[in-house]
């Protein structure tokens, strides 16, 4: 164990590198599967899914390489809760065959890389003064906020139109 933790500081620049790299091709990613997203109606199974399967990332915690103080744990929710506003403010719903769809965004992909441009020069400041694992934490920890809060704001918008479709 301690051989693979002096190998991973050993190569902490090009792990920081690479890591920046796969956030943009995830933000990539992100933006396509979006945009086919908003081609199917929303169900409760397809909501919940992606924060559940996220959720196993958390795994990374068992390795000491990557755990947390309790004021970066603090920093890394509030700033994923202050990023999760740009998802919120910009998904919209709508109603077509009585089902509830989400609105494709013109925006989406604007948030999405000027968050993934913030994110890589936040990774870049902090890089100084904290080690990679932990930036990697901080980093999960905060998307992993995000999703967690626009999800559940969507499982709200989801269940209120259940409640109306059945009221009508």
């Amino acid at each position: 164990m301690n051989q693979l933790l002096d190998l991973l500081k050993t190569y902490e620049n090009e792990i920081f590198i690479i890591a920046s790299i796969g956030a943009i091709i995830m933000g990539i990613l992100v933006i396509f599967w979006r945009n086919q997203e908003t081609k199917s109606p929303l169900y409760l199974k397809k909501i919940i899914i992606p924060p559940v399967m996220m959720s196993t990332g958390a795994l990374m915690f068992v390795f000491p390489y990557f755990r947390l103080d309790g004021q970066l744990i603090l920093e890394a929710v509030i700033v994923g809760a202050i990023f999760s506003l740009a998802l919120l403010f910009t998904t919209k719903y709508e109603v077509r065959d009585h089902d509830l769809y989400v609105k494709p965004s013109k925006l989406f992909p604007v948030i999405l890389v000027g968050l993934l441009i913030i994110r890589t020069f936040m990774k870049t400041i902090l890089s100084q003064d904290i080690s990679p694992g932990e930036i990697g934490g901080m980093f999960f920890l905060l998307a992993f906020t995000m999703i967690v809060i626009w999800r559940t704001s969507m499982v709200i918008h989801y269940l209120k139109f259940k409640d109306k479709e059945k009221v009508e």
